[in-house]
């Protein structure tokens, strides 16, 4: 530890793995090393965002450093300064500055305009920046005039109290004599310097995966990038005593550290100002009346008793939940959702047409998933669509007494309607108060052999080699994988394949770039902008913060997960066909989920295409469980999951319930009698996640916040200690209720096998409605269900020729292209089934669209060379390679041609787009004379041009 009288305690200028591909040390390794050093403050100022800065803060909170959250901005001209958040204002302007430099410049080079500092100064402290600094770029060049020039329009933008002369020594060639200019240069103006170390990485060994970093970034290797390298290993987080013996010429500048890190009061993990949209409610009632009002209204409606009353289950969940939802105040929260869904009600009218079929199947706009299912109120203002009476969910996975953070509420979409109500919420509340949540890619095991190994200058080849045969584990343990094979093996105590092990797991979980998560959005009655930076998302029209999902929580905003499932594009689809086809609308809510032909289905396996249940393993699971019901659906759902497997829940389930099969009065065994109610609809065996809390509350009498910590750390990467504390909890709670250790330990070790990624039952019934439906519609409409599963690729297990394949067993005519009847999608065709134009290699989207296009409002095409004609005059048709593809696939087979002479002629007819007329020569129809494909070559170029064979199937 550091002694007292050390003058430099605060490090004002860090960059983290968080600079992508620049910090090469994680916020976490930067802290405990600050805190073996003796700091008392670290500021994060990394390049141009936020995005580290909360696990940041709530790491150095928990080991008493105090986090200064900051950044490195870059601005118009590529000249860098460093801002420090001193006050909440402070950290709104930072947020509004980085915002301002992403959304006004190019994607992923952001770059703030000088002039948009004016009037967003206030609370921040700046610093002139490290070497690339407007400042000391110009002192190194000997420009005083212009460094005086300015330094002062920075004072006169922040206040000369706010503005420091940034002072580094990092034993290069000048460093001393820029620092003694910037000094002069700072009495001579009145302002204030201070010492930093513009560190990269805790420690220093780690400069070489700066280095390596570097040529990642660069796309080089480090051979290849030494200019872009830097020029020592001195950018480390260095001893006070070591920055004291750099600075001992102006030991004033070391003290100036600690002062600024006291007049920077902004806690990032405390002070945040985040408020979730307010509810205004039509009839001037409270939030708290209004959604009472309107779920007894929908109770009513829904359950309702002759004289208009509730069946006491109802009444007592309702007043339950309305209760708890009081106590955390959510009735807000609530009622937004449900305007959110009224909202996108409106996005699905205007994508579906008011008076489609869709719009008439008994399909809401969007359905519940996860553990909000579980809920009567999200049930009776429609954001679920399974009863939790009738399907007995448990509540407290999503709502209790204790819950520590708000509940979510995700909802699925069809991909089209999810996409357009992203759109109309940023509309509705706003531009700058709704952003899409950001996800970080990682270095896993695969990408740190690549990226690292091409740094290294080690062969392509022998990367992709090794990289192909390692694990997906994110992990870095290459020497392991190595050791597996003998050609790696003898390679692993070579200097150069050492360095490769040893920097891909320092890389490992570093973040690689920006993303989006898949579904998350943040809204907010203060600008976001205001609370995290923004920036553009890749999509034109979104933006995404620069927080994950674990920042948004730790910041306690309030996530709402829109999420596109390519099931329920497919559903809404198929409904359409069935009703040209058919001339009938099939309200999909309203069919008989009891039907004996759709379980026989099932239970035979015979389920390609059917949501959740179509895997090679759940069809080995199927013959054997035999499912009859949606509770037996729901089992199904939930029981392929790493979870239950890792746990070994499967096999034990699979023999009870084959027990119960055969002896309807089977009672399976239980470790201890309080967990048959707990567990005895799934046969003694912890298969959802709501099992784990019931199971510690019956067993352990853990409260119900108590079991839902208890899952938390179980699913989040825990220590041994938090889970020992867990188990002594549960050893004691169990004794209390006369459970023996024994028992209690074995009841404990189940649960936290559990750990692995498991679904909550409500999820699991949620998803189990829409495999049954899906499989009713295969069962009663194959050629129908076939053509929309086409359309929704790429989804689910298999590849369009298994899909066809599956279809043609079950009956179904499959027809190739056809110029003059395929559409740009598949069709059904007179009860067949019409590969569309987008199924043929080389067209694409456009083309397709092109071709059918042009002939829905042309005409049919009367002829090969007609075709060609027209299609050089229409706005992103295909071209030669892609009409030559048609020939070979039959498009143009009515027109009685041989296909090997037509690929010959379009060979003459076409001329690429903007290309020199041709002359107004008749081609000849009978210049050359070829035999005609065969049917064995028209199969493969079927395979190779379609992925899939209309006519022919090699077995």
């Amino acid at each position: 530890m550091t002694a007292p009288d050390h003058r430099y305690r605060a490090e004002l200028h860090m960059h983290s793995c968080w600079s992508l591909l620049d910090g090469a040390s994680s916020p976490d390794e930067l802290i405990l090393r600050a805190r073996d050093l003796g700091y008392e403050a670290l500021a994060l100022t990394d390049h141009d965002g936020l995005y580290g800065s909360m696990e940041f803060a709530q790491a150095a909170k928990a080991f008493g450093i105090r986090a200064i959250t900051g950044a490195e901005v870059t601005l118009a001209g590529g000249c860098h300064l460093t801002l420090l958040a001193a006050t909440v204002e402070g950290y709104n302007n930072l947020c509004r500055l980085l915002s301002t430099s992403h959304l006004g410049s190019v994607r992923k080079e952001p770059r703030l305009p000088i002039d948009a500092l004016a009037g967003r100064t206030r609370g921040l402290i700046a610093l002139t920046g490290c070497k690339r600094g407007a400042v000391p770029s110009l002192v190194a060049a000997g420009d005083m005039a212009g460094a005086a020039a300015a330094l002062l329009r920075y004072a006169d933008w922040f206040g000369r109290e706010n503005v420091y002369i940034e002072l580094q020594q990092n034993l290069v060639h000048g460093d001393t004599e820029r620092c003694r200019r910037l000094v002069d240069l700072a009495r001579e103006h009145g302002v204030r310097y201070v010492a930093t170390n513009d560190v990269h990485y805790h420690e220093r060994a780690r400069h070489r995966l700066q280095d390596v970093m570097t040529a990642i970034r660069h796309r080089s290797t480090l051979e290849a990038s030494h200019r872009e390298r830097r020029e020592n290993s001195e950018y480390y987080l260095k001893p006070p005593e070591e920055m004291e013996e750099l600075f001992a010429e102006w030991p004033e500048a070391l003290d100036e550290g600690a002062r600024i890190a006291e007049r920077c009061t902004f806690d990032l993990a405390t002070d945040l100002d985040y408020h979730f949209p307010d509810y205004v409610t039509p009839d001037g009632s409270t939030a708290d009346e209004y959604l009472e009002a309107v779920c007894r209204q929908a109770a009513r409606e829904r359950y309702g008793l002759i004289g208009g009353g509730i069946p006491p289950a109802v009444e007592e969940r309702l007043r339950e939940e309305l209760r708890l939802v009081r106590k955390h105040g959510l009735s807000g929260f609530f009622l937004i959702h449900r305007e959110l869904l009224e909202l996108s009600k409106q996005v699905a009218e205007e994508v579906r047409g008011k008076h489609s079929a869709r719009a008439r199947s008994g399909l809401p706009p969007g359905r519940g998933r996860g553990s909000s299912v579980s809920s009567i109120l999200c049930y009776l203002i429609g954001l679920s669509h399974v009863d939790p009476i009738k399907h007995n969910l448990f509540l407290g996975r999503f709502l209790s007494d204790e819950i520590s953070s708000v509940p979510d509420i995700d909802l699925d979409f069809p991909r089209d309607i999810r996409e357009q109500l992203i759109l109309r919420v940023y509309e509705h509340f706003g531009k700058e108060h709704a952003a899409l949540v950001a996800s970080f890619p990682t270095y896993k095991l695969r990408s740190a052999i690549r990226d690292v190994g091409k740094a290294l200058g080690i062969a392509e080849s022998e990367l992709d080699r090794l990289a192909k045969r390692a694990g997906w584990g994110s992990g870095g343990d290459i020497a392991t994988e190595m050791a597996r094979y003998p050609e790696y093996a003898s390679k692993i105590d070579a200097p150069i394949w050492r360095d490769l092990i040893e920097l891909s797991e320092q890389i490992s979980r570093f973040p690689r770039h920006l993303s989006q998560h898949v579904g998350g959005m943040v809204i907010s009655t203060k600008p976001i902008v205001e609370l995290v930076p923004v920036e553009q998302a890749a999509m034109e029209g979104r933006y995404i913060c620069q927080w994950d999902k674990d920042s948004v929580d730790d910041a306690r905003f309030i996530k709402i997960d829109f999420l596109a499932l390519g099931m329920l594009s497919l559903v809404e689809e198929c409904s359409d066909l069935i009703a040209e086809q058919h001339g009938r609308i099939e309200d999909l809510s309203r069919i008989d989920f009891n039907d004996p032909a759709v379980y026989d289905m099932i239970c035979e396996a015979d389920t390609v295409g059917v949501f959740q249940i179509e895997s090679r393993a759940q069809m080995q699971m199927l013959p054997r469980t035999r499912p009859r019901s949606i509770e037996d659906l729901t089992v199904q759902v939930a029981i392929i999951r790493p979870g239950p497997i890792v746990g070994g829940a499967v096999n034990p389930y699979v023999r009870h319930r084959q027990a119960q099969l055969a002896d309807p009065d089977f009672r399976p065994p239980f470790d201890h009698p309080s967990l048959e109610p707990v567990l005895g609809e799934t046969l003694g065996v912890i298969l959802y996640q709501e099992q784990v809390l019931q199971a510690a509350i019956a067993v352990a009498g853990f409260s119900e916040g108590q079991a839902e910590a208890l899952r938390r750390a179980m699913s989040r990467k825990r220590s041994r200690e938090n889970m020992n504390r867990f188990l002594e909890m549960f050893l004691a709670g169990a004794r209390a209720r006369g459970v023996s250790d024994q028992v209690a330990q074995t009841v404990f070790e189940k649960i936290v096998a559990f750990a692995e990624f498991g679904f909550p039952k409500s999820h699991s019934a949620a998803f189990a409605f829409l495999a049954y439906q899906s499989a009713w519609l295969r069962r009663y409409y194959t050629v129908e269900f076939t053509c929309a599963l086409l359309n929704a690729q790429p989804m689910g297990f298999y590849p369009p020729h298994v899909l066809t394949h599956d279809a043609k067993r079950h009956g179904v005519t499959v027809l190739s292209p056809d110029i003059n009847r395929s559409g740009a999608t598949c069709t059904v065709e007179d009860g067949a089934l019409r590969i569309g134009f987008g199924y043929v290699r080389g067209m694409g989207s456009e083309a397709a669209q092109a071709v059918a296009g042009e002939r829905a409002q042309n005409g049919a095409y009367a002829s090969p060379a007609g075709f060609v004609r027209r299609m050089a005059t229409v706005e992103g048709g295909p071209r030669q390679e892609a009409i030559e593809n048609l020939v070979q696939v039959g498009a143009f087979d009515e027109f009685g041609l041989n296909r090997r002479e037509l690929l010959w002629q379009i060979g003459l007819l076409y001329r690429p787009p903007n290309a020199q007329l041709a002359l107004p020569l008749p081609v000849a129809q009978d210049c050359v004379r070829l035999d005609d494909m065969r049917t064995w070559e028209r199969m493969t170029a079927d395979y190779r041009l379609l992925s899939l064979s209309p006519g022919y199937h090699p077995m």
